[in-house]
């Protein structure tokens, strides 16, 4: 019978950044929001994800001293995003998850963007809204409440200056933050922009609670969550 050890290897792939995590956490010691503690960490934006993935697992494992078989799951970012990225980190973490006979968790990678953001010191009142760069002037975005709840499905948005305007208009803190977020600072001055880099370190603490949950997918079945068609690196 396999011992529990709440491990979590999570991987992010679904943007320029290549990043792999692994994250030991008791459901009684979860923080509240933002990252669960990593006992390693190896990220690149090299774009070179289908080589580098694998060797960053390996490494990952390696400098934990934890060997594979003691994962307890692996938590990959669903998208959206890169569909070339997205179909690299779908296939380790199921080869993975097979090889293992673990169960594959998978997380809304806006959701984990907003986790990285939520550490930030900002107002209890702000409206987080995560970006992911598209084509031309669209971006994939979502908007959250301070505390990561999801308050919009995720859309495909052509930014222009009435972009998320209900929302803007509420006179509360509207923040921008991702990879998409340059293509808005000059069609939407008015919000507060961070620097806020994808990392897998933004699923850990979704990955613990989803695991707690028993929230799994069917590693046959499972297919990242495009939102579009084919969208490779920009």
């Amino acid at each position: 019978m396999r011992t529990f050890m709440g491990l979590i290897l999570c991987i992010e792939t679904g943007t320029e950044v290549c990043s792999v995590c692994l994250s030991r956490a008791a459901a009684s010691a979860l923080p509240l929001k933002g990252a669960a503690p990593a006992l390693a960490v190896r990220e690149s934006m090299e774009r070179d994800h289908s080589r580098q993935a694998a060797v960053f697992v390996d490494e990952v494992l390696r400098d934990s001293g934890v060997r594979p078989e003691e994962l307890d799951a692996v938590a990959i970012g669903r998208g959206p995003g890169s569909y070339t990225g997205l179909r690299i980190g779908t296939s380790l973490a199921k080869g993975l998850c097979y090889g293992l006979d673990i169960p594959l968790i998978a997380i809304n990678s806006m959701a984990a963007l907003a986790e990285l953001a939520s550490g930030e010191g900002l107002p209890s009142d702000a409206l987080l809204c995560p970006m992911l760069d598209a084509r031309r002037m669209e971006v994939y975005a979502q908007v959250f409440d301070a505390s990561g709840h999801e308050l919009t499905p995720v859309v495909a948005e052509v930014v222009t200056c009435d972009s998320f305007r209900e929302w803007r208009d509420e006179g509360r803190t509207f923040v921008i933050f991702g990879p998409g977020a340059s293509k808005c600072r000059e069609v939407l001055p008015d919000a507060v922009y961070l620097e806020v880099v994808p990392s897998s370190l933004g699923l850990t603490r979704l990955a613990h609670a989803a695991f707690a949950k028993q929230q799994f997918e069917d590693v046959a079945y499972y297919e990242p969550f495009y939102l579009k068609e084919f969208t490779s690196f920009h």
